[in-house]
């Protein structure tokens, strides 16, 4: 069975994210919030897709700021909407602006996403899927499955043979039990 392991490190558009974030711990709140918001873009869709409309996707959701993101209005959504650089889906554009809002009361709540996701932790996959759609918009197991695999939480984002998975343990040694 072939693995992202298998032809992203030579692939022009996957070797980067492969090699330097696919993963790895995230604690920042605006990267973890950037990864949900690609997983989420991605349904549907290659994840070469996703990676290619990266940066347009970063410019017109504002690096991913929450705090913007959240204050989105219909004259927003429009714009967005009317944006032919990244991905047009009403649904996932709904969901990232709802799914702002949960992560700013985490804040509050846990002190931020990484907190939220550390008191959470360890789940098994199921018991994550199920917790992200009573909190989330539209993540389903796929979807939250390859979040947390993306920020380094599940593991199986790559092949134990793979020489980022060394560097990955390195930096999170719980990661390889």
């Amino acid at each position: 069975m072939s693995a992202y392991c298998d032809y992203a490190p030579t692939h022009p558009v996957h070797a980067s994210y492969h090699d330097t974030e696919y993963g790895f711990p995230v604690s920042d709140e605006r990267a973890l919030f950037e990864r949900l918001a690609l997983e989420i873009m991605q349904a549907g869709l290659s994840w070469e897709i996703v990676l290619k409309k990266r940066k347009a996707l970063n410019k017109a959701f504002h690096r991913f700021s929450v705090n913007k993101v959240v204050a989105y209005d219909a004259q927003d959504v429009k714009r967005l909407l009317d944006d032919k650089t990244i991905i047009r889906n009403r649904l996932k554009i709904a969901a990232i602006i709802s799914n702002a809002q949960v992560v700013k009361d985490m804040r509050k709540s846990h002190g931020g996403f990484d907190q939220w996701l550390a008191a959470h932790h360890p789940r098994s996959k199921p018991e994550w899927v199920k917790l992200f759609r009573k909190i989330f918009k539209f993540t389903g197991g796929e979807i939250t499955g390859e979040f947390l695999m993306s920020i380094g939480i599940l593991r199986g984002s790559h092949r134990e043979t793979c020489p980022v998975h060394k560097a990955i343990v390195k930096q999170n040694p719980t990661w390889a039990m």
